[in-house]
């Protein structure tokens, strides 16, 4: 029997739903949650996810403070901007759309963010707080994977999960949240330097492909029954199509024939990145307006 699609596309409308709740009830109180958006370049791939952020946010009833800046913009003036943003109380959340060109370090990009306003949970002290389990933003990818299984009452706790990547946006806190006491997972992290992955993937009770290689999980690489997530996003050459190419993911599609449950590519864990990004704006804006 093929597996169960978990839907990201209708979780993620759910999760929308409700941020845009909490944001009429803040607009009621003359509150209006807003996220700025930075884009360093015009990377395509970048431009795109943008966009998609801007409008969603717009869909939730949040303004985008739009910051284009271009792709030679010294390291110090993006620092300068993003001091500025840290002090504008009209600014709830900061997102600095990644990678960044190659002159400009990533690191200390992040770590010139407020916290409190770090609604990607890049900074050292919001990954710190999730490892320690304090309160604070969650990682929106990983939270959206959680979230996922969650909804279709995929047994966590107590189960062994294969993670394949490392990435420190989805990979490494992701393998946290699950060995979490709230989660309780016995996790295995599978990367390039692991030998034979297939040997651990087979043993996986849930499998979770964060690698960006398409088509790298075979039916052969899982056990039968198993629970699939797959994170990967992938442009690959499509002559067929009008824009001559498709997205997939890093699970090969005969691998749903033989999964519990499984995730397609578009429509899984993209939607529902997108819903926790916006959950983590109007958090922030909750935090800030209690203090």
């Amino acid at each position: 029997m093929p597996a169960v699609i978990m839907d990201g596309k209708a979780l993620g409308g759910k999760i929308r739903e409700s941020v845009k709740t909490r944001c009429t009830a803040l607009r009621e109180r003359g509150i209006i949650p807003c996220l700025a958006v930075v884009l360093v370049g015009d990377d395509p791939a970048s431009v795109f996810y943008v966009k998609s952020k801007e409008k969603a946010l717009s869909e939730a009833g949040m303004e985008s403070c739009d910051i284009r800046l271009p792709s030679d913009l010294t390291e110090d003036a993006l620092l300068s901007i993003i001091d500025d943003l840290n002090k504008n109380e009209k600014i709830h959340g900061i997102l600095v759309q990644l990678p960044l060109p190659g002159h400009i370090n990533e690191s200390n990009v992040v770590c010139a963010i407020n916290p409190e306003k770090d609604v990607d949970c890049f900074h050292p002290v919001s990954v710190g707080n999730m490892i320690l389990g304090k309160p604070g933003f969650l990682p929106c990818t990983p939270h959206g994977v959680l979230k996922l299984l969650e909804e279709y009452n995929i047994p966590v706790s107590g189960s062994h999960a294969v993670i394949v990547g490392r990435s420190n946006i989805v990979g490494k806190p992701l393998a946290i949240l699950l060995a979490s006491r709230k989660y309780n997972a016995t996790v295995t992290v599978c990367h390039t330097g692991t030998n034979d992955i297939a040997s651990h993937t087979q043993k996986a009770d849930i499998l979770i492909s964060a690698a960006g290689m398409p088509d790298l999980i075979k039916p052969d690489m899982i056990r039968e029954n198993a629970v699939v997530v797959d994170v990967g996003v992938n442009r690959v050459t499509d002559l067929s199509t009008k824009k001559g190419y498709r997205l997939c993911g890093d699970v090969a599609p005969a691998v749903a024939e033989k999964a519990s449950f499984i995730t397609l590519v578009p429509g899984g864990i993209g939607p529902m990145t997108i819903a926790m990004l916006l959950q983590n704006v109007v958090q922030a804006v909750e935090k800030n307006n209690d203090k």
